[in-house]
């Protein structure tokens, strides 16, 4: 096979195949890099998989830019074109976009590319888009309108592009927006019950986060370093840390779980905010996480063995029909199922989500928090959070459970954590967003219930 080819190959074939199934790119890529593991010795083969997964994920992120490209290029619109056709001038547009492969090169691998994927009929076709944007200085066409010019600019549908201005303000949402593209900063929660713990994370490059207890940051580098003892097996095997967003560290600071308490983790799979509270209760104490599928259940149970976290039980259980077993709690995490629109940097297809189908949550969301606020004992804490940024998910939901639940009341999520309060702007609903600390896009709301 024609050198360089076989990672764009596999490139194109893993985009048709996400396009076409609406799977997660994550999913679909991991076992397509597979098949570059033959692909002649140790380093070729993983110099294609590291050109493949940065591609693809590029590709992924950036679809509505290089429709707009392609629209002003070729002859047919993007949505005339065969799938295999338009996924190979996507991933052709974005590697003379974002690499410095020689023009030449990229052009004429591409234009192979779709020959093996048996459509030599259109060899031509992506020869002449492709070149067509090299003649244009590589410029993208960005409308007058500006909304529009959001959405081609940040690759995010513009019925999205609209409700994120409107929710959080031209300013706010094309910073977040801006984010959405490009590789997302890593972090880790430390397991402060491991001896060793900050020595072993210190030894490898990662960096304390300031004013957030046992967060720290990382690059991917970190991980895929040959020995490290970061690496995957170390880190989940050995139990020294996990892989977790900021957002996530801050709603489980928010939650301020206490040694010898009883917590309810309503939504927990696949842990990770089980496994930060376990910590933060010592290990002492009685922490129930719950999950509708038992799959998840037992994702949950192999991580707190793994991480030494002994008063974890994890169990089945549907959030909107507790069981009368519940034990009343201390503390709720109410950690609902959303649209994920918070997440966009670290999954690109969630942007692509229609907004019609997230239009249903509300309602499920409010009925998990309904449901689960009867579990918290007389003067204990509710934590509800999402990891999107709309507000018919957060703060409506919120605004009207308070109206029908007077016994329960909304108080400043990070008043133990006054550097995370100023940089959030002191909001007692907090919609976190990059801009502010880093993290993901996510919403918290702390919530206590009168004392008796």
């Amino acid at each position: 096979m024609m050198n360089g080819l076989a990672p764009r190959l596999v490139c194109a074939q893993t985009l048709i195949r996400t396009v076409q199934q609406g799977s997660y790119g994550n999913l679909a890529l991991g076992a397509a890099l597979k098949r570059l593991d033959g692909n002649g010795d140790g380093a070729s083969a993983e110099h294609d998989r590291r050109l493949c997964r940065a591609l693809f994920m590029s590709t992924l992120e950036r679809l509505v830019t290089l429709d707009a490209v392609i629209a002003a290029h070729s002859r047919r619109p993007p949505e005339k074109l065969d799938t295999e056709v338009l996924c190979v001038l996507r991933c052709g547009i974005c590697e003379l976009m974002t690499m410095h492969t020689p023009e030449s090169a990229a052009v004429n691998l591409w234009t192979e590319t779709v020959k093996k994927l048996r459509k030599s009929s259109a060899a031509g076709t992506v020869n002449a888009v492709l070149r067509g944007f090299l003649r244009s200085d590589r410029q993208i066409p960005v409308p007058d309108d500006p909304l529009a010019a959001m959405s081609v600019k940040y690759s995010v549908p513009l019925p999205l592009v609209r409700r994120l201005t409107d929710d959080l303000g031209a300013e706010a949402a094309e910073a977040f927006m801006a984010d959405s593209l490009g590789e997302p900063p890593l972090y880790y929660r430390l397991n402060p019950l491991k001896d060793g713990a900050a020595a072993l994370a210190e030894q490898n490059g990662l960096q304390p986060v300031p004013d957030i207890p046992f967060a720290y940051a990382g690059d991917r580098a970190s991980r895929q370093t040959a020995g490290s003892a970061l690496s995957d097996a170390a880190v989940f095997a050995g139990g020294w840390l996990h892989v977790q967003d900021l957002a996530s560290q801050l709603c489980c600071l928010a939650l301020d779980a206490h040694p010898g308490e009883t917590v309810l983790d309503v939504c927990a799979a696949p842990g990770g905010k089980t496994f930060t509270v376990a910590e933060m209760m010592e290990n002492r104490g009685r922490l129930l996480a719950y999950d509708l599928h038992p799959q998840r259940v037992r994702l949950i149970q192999d991580g707190a063995k793994r991480m030494g976290l002994t008063c974890v039980t994890a169990e089945t259980g549907d959030a909107r029909q507790p069981s009368p077993e519940r034990p009343p709690a201390d503390r709720v995490l109410c950690d609902v199922p959303c649209s994920g629109f918070g997440v966009m940097r670290r999954k690109p297809e969630v942007r692509y989500k229609s907004l019609e189908d997230a239009a249903g949550l509300p309602a499920l969301q409010y009925a998990i928090l309904e449901d689960s606020a009867k579990a918290v004992r007389p003067g204990g804490v509710l934590v509800y959070s999402t990891c999107t940024v709309l507000k018919a998910e957060n703060e409506d939901v919120v605004s009207r459970f308070l109206a029908a639940h007077p016994d329960f009341s909304a108080e400043p999520p990070f008043a133990s954590y006054p550097a995370a309060a100023e940089r959030t702007g002191g909001q007692t609903l907090t919609t976190l967003l990059p801009q502010m600390l880093g993290t993901d896009g996510f919403f918290i709301a702390k919530l206590r219930r009168t004392a008796e």
